[in-house]
C-alpha cells in the first residue's frame, strides 16, 4: 500500500468537519477540574514505592553556597554546572529516595525514552558514557542520572526522601532560608528552583474511585509487589487477573503491550488515541554515532534541536520521525523562521497535517485486524494537537484474543467506579486491577500551585506579586524582588521536545549568574524594566495560535479544550535562537543584573556536612 498523498480541498473540508465532530464528542464542560490531585485521602498514589521508610537523621541547620529544589535531570544539571564554575556546597533536596526526577519515579513495565538517547540523556562527552540503544529503556536513563550525580559529587550534601515546604528571602543576612518536611531549616546563598513539569501524578475525578476493592495503582508507582515482574515484563502475578488501564498517552502506549503479554485480560479504556508512529528502535554502535570524535554528543543535541525547532540543516544526524516531521510541530513549539505569505504557509502546513495524519490513520487499518476495533483506534484531529507515541508493539496488541478496546469518548470517559470494576454507558466491566494510566499535571510545579510558598524582599509572596499582571520573569528565570534565585522550567522561556537540552542550557544560565554575582561580590536580580522589556519581546512576536489548539481534541496542551493560556508564554523563535540570545546576553549585559550587596559576601564554604551547624 503506499503512503497517502495530499488530501483534495473537498478532503480537507470533509477532515475538518470530522475533526469537530470528534472534539464535540470529548469536550467536557468541567475542563482541567475533571482530574483529582493524588493527596489527601488520595495520597498513596503518590508514595515511594522504592524508598521504603526515610532513614531516619537529625534536621540541620547549616548554611551552603546553593540550594537547588528537585532531583530529577534539571536539579542535577544544576548541581554539575555550579561544580564546573567552582561552587563546593550544592545541596540538593529531593522528595524521591534518590537522583532521577521523572526516572526515578517512572519505572513501569515497557518505559523508554521516546527522544533518541543519544541526545537525549545530558553530559555525555563530560561523563564518556555512550547509550547502548537508540531509544533508552527508563532504567539505563536512571542510572545515568546517577552517573552524573556521583561524577560531579552531588551525594554528600544531598538530602532524599525530603520535601521543601518554604523559601524566604532573609534582607539581614541575605540568604534564603530553606525549610523541609523533615525539620530542615538551613541558609543558602543562592536558590535554584527545579521541579520539574511532570512532577504531580494527577487522577480522573471520576465517582467511587475509592469504593474499588480491587488493587490500584498509577503508573508513575508502579507496583511490582502485586505485579511481579520487572520493567522488562514477567508480571505472574496478572496471569490470572482482568486488567483495566485508562489512559492511551505515551504512558499506556508503552505498558499495554506488556500487560498483553502477562495478565489474563486486558481492557483498555480510551478516551481519545494517541498517535502512534513507527518506533524502530535498535542497539546501536559508538560509530553509529560518531562518538569517537570530541564533542559528538553536543553536535549531536545541537543538530537536532535546530531541525525541531523548524532551522534548516545541511544534515539530520538523527533521522528519525520527530525529524521527518519536525514542520509540523510548528504549532507547539513556534520557530517563527518562515517567510512568506502567513495565508499560504497555513494552506501548505495543514495539507502537510492531513497527508501525515492520513498517514498514520492508514498504520492503524494496516496492522489492527478488527475492523471496528481499528475504527476506534484512529485519531481524529490535526497533529500538534498531542503529543505524538512511536510504538511497534501497541497496535499488534490489539489483536490479541485476551485485549478489549473499550472507546469512552460518548461517555466523555468512564462513568464511575464501582466496588468491583467500572461502568461505561450502559455496561460494568469487572476487574481485579485497575491502572491509572492518567499522566500528570503538566507544567504545574509546588511554586506555581502555592505548595511551595516563596517569599521575597518585604516578605512578598511570589504568586502574590504575579496575583495582578500574571508573571513577570527576565529570561523565565529570575524576578524583581527575589534575589538570588533561578526558576528552572518552561515559563517566559523556549522550550523543546528536547527538554533534558533546555534544561542544561538552563543550568548553564543558572551556574553564570552564581559565578557572575560571586566575582562582583554582589546580588544578582532584574530590575522592574529588564522584567517589562522581556513580557515585551515575548509578545512583540508571539504567533497567533490560540485558534488552532481551540479546534483539538482535549488534552493538557490545550487545558481540555479551553484553547492555550493567555499572553505570551515563550520565546517565539524557538529554542535554538534563545539559547544564542542568552549566550550574548552573558557575554555583554549580565552586569546589568548585578546589585551591591549590603553585607559582607560570605566565601565558599567547605564541603563537609554540619548537622545542627
Amino acid at each position: 500500500m503506499t503512503t497517502p498523498q495530499a488530501p483534495s480541498s473537498d478532503e480537507l473540508t470533509d477532515l475538518r468537519q470530522r475533526y469537530r465532530l470528534e472534539r464535540e464528542r470529548r469536550v467536557r464542560p468541567d475542563g482541567a477540574l475533571q482530574y483529582r490531585a493524588t493527596e489527601a485521602e488520595f495520597g498513596y498514589y503518590a508514595a515511594d514505592p522504592y524508598a521504603g521508610e526515610p532513614t531516619e537523621r537529625v534536621p540541620l541547620h547549616d548554611t551552603v553556597d546553593v540550594a537547588v529544589v528537585g532531583g530529577g535531570f534539571g536539579g542535577i544539571l544544576a548541581g554539575a554546572r555550579m561544580r564546573q564554575q567552582g561552587v563546593r556546597r550544592v545541596r540538593i533536596v529531593e522528595k524521591g529516595g534518590d537522583f532521577g526526577g521523572t526516572w526515578y519515579w517512572n519505572r513501569y513495565p515497557g518505559i523508554h525514552c521516546d527522544i533518541e538517547s543519544h541526545v537525549y540523556l545530558p553530559l555525555l562527552d563530560e561523563t564518556g558514557y555512550v547509550p547502548e540503544w537508540k531509544y533508552a529503556p527508563g532504567e539505563e536513563i536512571r542510572r545515568h542520572a546517577v552517573r552524573i550525580a556521583e561524577k560531579f559529587d552531588l551525594y554528600p550534601d544531598a538530602l532524599f526522601s525530603t520535601g521543601v515546604t518554604s523559601l524566604t528571602w532573609e534582607e539581614t543576612s541575605e540568604t534564603w532560608m530553606v525549610t523541609t518536611d523533615r525539620g530542615d531549616a538551613f541558609r543558602a546563598t543562592y536558590v535554584v528552583t527545579a521541579t520539574g513539569t511532570l512532577s504531580e501524578p494527577k487522577l480522573p475525578g471520576i465517582p467511587g474511585i475509592e469504593d474499588f476493592t480491587g488493587h490500584t495503582f498509577h503508573t508513575s508507582r508502579w507496583d511490582y509487589a502485586y505485579t511481579g515482574g520487572t520493567p522488562d515484563g514477567g508480571m505472574t502475578g496478572l496471569a490470572q487477573k482482568r486488567v483495566g488501564i485508562v489512559g492511551t498517552g505515551a504512558t499506556g502506549i508503552q505498558v499495554i503491550p506488556m500487560l498483553a503479554e502477562d495478565a489474563g485480560h486486558v481492557l483498555v479504556f480510551q478516551r481519545t488515541p494517541s498517535t502512534v508512529d513507527v518506533r524502530a528502535n535498535r542497539r546501536t554502535t559508538a560509530r553509529d554515532v560518531g562518538a569517537d570524535q570530541d564533542g559528538w554528543a553536543r553536535e549531536r543535541r545541537e543538530n537536532y534541536l535546530r531541525i525541531v525547532s523548524g532551522e534548516s540543516t545541511e544534515q539530520d544526524l538523527v533521522a528519525d520521525r520527530w525529524t521527518m516531521s519536525a514542520g509540523l510541530l510548528e504549532k507547539l513549539l513556534p520557530s517563527f523562521r518562515r517567510q512568506g505569505d502567513r495565508a499560504d504557509f497555513e494552506a501548505a502546513y495543514e495539507a502537510a497535517d492531513a497527508a501525515k495524519m492520513n498517514e498514520l490513520r492508514t498504520r492503524v487499518e494496516r496492522t489492527v485486524t478488527d475492523q471496528d476495533t481499528a475504527e476506534k483506534l484512529k485519531p481524529w484531529y490535526r497533529y500538534a494537537c498531542k503529543r505524538p507515541t512511536f510504538s511497534d508493539k501497541y497496535y499488534p496488541a490489539f489483536n490479541r484474543d485476551n485485549v478489549t478496546l473499550v472507546d469512552t469518548a460518548d461517555t466523555h470517559g468512564i462513568e464511575r467506579v464501582t466496588e468491583h470494576g467500572v461502568v461505561v454507558g450502559d455496561t460494568a466491566y469487572e476487574l481485579d486491577c485497575l491502572i491509572f494510566a492518567t499522566g500528570f499535571s503538566v507544567g504545574t510545579s509546588g511554586i506555581h500551585s502555592g505548595k511551595l510558598p516563596v517569599h521575597g524582599r518585604s516578605g512578598t509572596q511570589l504568586l502574590h506579586a504575579w496575583a495582578r499582571q500574571g508573571p513577570r520573569t527576565l529570561h523565565g528565570f529570575t524576578s524583581n524582588g527575589f534575589p538570588n534565585l533561578v526558576q528552572m522550567g518552561s515559563l517566559q522561556n523556549a522550550s523543546s521536545v528536547n527538554f533534558t537540552h533546555v534544561l542544561d542550557e538552563q543550568a548553564v544560565h543558572a551556574a553564570a549568574l552564581v559565578a557572575a554575582a560571586e566575582a562582583k561580590g554582589a546580588l544578582f536580580e532584574p530590575t522592574r524594566e529588564a522584567e517589562d522589556a522581556w513580557i515585551a519581546a515575548l509578545a512583540e512576536d508571539s504567533p497567533d495560535h490560540e485558534w488552532f489548539h481551540a479546534e483539538c481534541t482535549p488534552g493538557y496542551y490545550n487545558r481540555e479544550g479551553r484553547g492555550r493560556p493567555n499572553g505570551p508564554i515563550a520565546y517565539p523563535h524557538g529554542a535554538s535562537a534563545f539559547h544564542e540570545l542568552l549566550k550574548q546576553w552573558r557575554e555583554e549585559s549580565m552586569g546589568g543584573i548585578l546589585q551591591a550587596r549590603s553585607t559582607t559576601p560570605p566565601a565558599w564554604r567547605p564541603t563537609s556536612v554540619a548537622p545542627n551547624g
